[in-house]
């Protein structure tokens, strides 16, 4: 159902609307957690070693089609709060044409540069090949992921975030089910988990985009839209090339981490960090989907030029990020061996010290990277990308800095400690751009939409 986010009470439809994306995340993090948890428990550390030393790299593809995602739904936000239909069919029509092509080159790359890749950092030869394949079967399945993410993207910003849960649900049901039928039974080992995302993956994103087509078909306009426009594709660049930007340095500076973790050359300590990085990562993406929720919202107002109600929304998504947070700092930094345990069955005591401060560290400071991303909602949604820029990338910046020094004095604790250092910083900044109120000026100096003219 095509929702308008312009209208009602904003903590109500923010409330409402950023539900079902929640629910969507845990379902979409399942596929990522299925994997190294039936690969921890039903094959052994090292298969959980394994794929934790490709994840840094699948998360650059994952960052691809996240940044996709976000630009597309800003855009297509943008253009459907001010009611401009035709290009809204239009913008959809032209970033599928774009990810399709960029998936297809991606894929082609990726499978010519992982095995080099995980040379590069440093991959223990008795996991190396499990990794390799486990990557290779990802990379082969990118299409999907794109598709999938455009599709959620465009979803979102028609203020339907329902349609997407229902996908989802079903497929990570499915994931599952195939991930211990391939690792049990047949005995496929890691390239089983692979196979059980790939297949779920795919099906996944053929529904959600099948069902995208039906609905936008409905949409009427007066004039027919064009199947693809280069204008459309610069406005569409102009926000989502940010947005990958930001969200693939993120996921370089992971592989960066990696690479110094793996230097300790210990299956044990890989496997405690990879077990104690997607727990890391469910919560992040979790408080990421909320702030998605926010771009979209906001997006759609400064579309309509309602600028008091993107302050509601800010600060109602504030609150609700808030409490968001709780239940993970609590879960994680209380029980860490009981999170960690979910992932590795006997586990070694370096494997479960590794994670168990990398939680401890770490959890508190979800409260600092839950309000950062929240402002930079405003900031995307209002197309202010620049101070969005800058923010992520201090934070970046700091932390593979911090990380090398920090090691150097503490070992792997000093790890862990540059990742709040860096979180803290880039809040106070993007926080400060928000309350600045640059994000208004530039909607009003663009209540054309001059980045969406045509």
């Amino acid at each position: 159902m095509i929702k308008d986010l312009t209208v009602g009470k904003p903590a109500k439809v923010l409330f409402l609307f950023a539900l079902p994306l929640l629910l969507s995340t845990v379902f979409q993090q399942l596929y990522n957690i299925a994997d190294s948890m039936i690969a921890g428990r039903f094959v052994g550390e090292d298969a959980l070693s394994a794929v934790g030393a490709s994840y840094p790299i699948t998360m650059i593809f994952m960052a691809i089609g996240l940044g996709a995602n976000i630009g597309v739904s800003v855009v297509v936000s943008r253009l459907f709060g001010a009611k401009r239909m035709k290009d809204v069919k239009e913008a959809v029509n032209t970033a599928f044409i774009s990810i399709a092509v960029l998936s297809i080159l991606l894929t082609a790359l990726g499978l010519l540069i992982s095995k080099p890749l995980l040379r590069l950092l440093g991959t223990p030869d008795n996991i190396f090949g499990d990794s390799l394949a486990y990557l290779n079967i990802y990379i082969g399945g990118l299409i999907s992921l794109f598709m999938y993410n455009v599709a959620t993207g465009i979803f979102s910003a028609l203020g339907d975030s329902k349609t997407p849960l229902i996908f989802l649900i079903g497929s990570s049901i499915g994931n599952i089910i195939l991930d211990i039928i391939l690792v049990v039974p047949i005995k496929l080992g890691v390239q089983g988990v692979a196979w059980a995302t790939f297949i779920a993956q795919s099906i996944a994103a053929i529904l959600a985009v099948t069902a995208l087509a039906l609905r936008i078909k409905k949409i009427e306009t007066e004039q027919k839209s064009r199947i693809f426009s280069v204008k459309m594709l610069k406005s569409l660049s102009y926000l989502s090339i940010p947005s990958i930007l930001q969200q693939s340095f993120i996921s370089v500076g992971g592989i960066i981490i990696q690479g110094l973790i793996n230097s300790y050359d210990s299956s044990s300590m890989i496997a405690g960090y990879s077990a104690a990085i997607k727990l890391n990562t469910f919560a992040i993406m979790t408080f990421t989907t909320l702030a998605n929720g926010l771009s979209s919202y906001t997006a759609q107002n400064i579309g309509a030029n309602n600028f008091i109600r993107v302050k509601q929304g800010y600060k109602a998504m504030c609150l609700m990020a808030t409490a968001v947070v709780v239940p993970f700092v609590v879960f994680f930094a209380a029980f860490p061996n009981a999170a960690l345990k979910l992932f590795i069955e006997n586990p070694s005591e370096l494997a479960m010290k590794t994670g168990r401060d990398f939680l401890i560290i770490v959890s508190p400071f979800y409260f600092s990277i839950a309000i950062k991303l929240v402002s930079d909602a405003i900031l995307r949604g209002s197309g202010k990308m620049f101070p969005f820029m800058i923010s992520t990338f201090a934070d970046l910046f700091l932390r593979i800095v911090l990380a090398y020094v920090f090691n150097e004095f503490w070992g792997s604790v000093g790890i862990w400690i540059s990742w709040p250092v860096g979180w803290v910083a880039s809040t106070v900044m993007t926080v400060a751009f928000c309350l600045s109120g640059v994000w208004k000026k530039q909607g009003k100096r663009k209540s054309s939409d001059t980045a969406l003219e045509q």
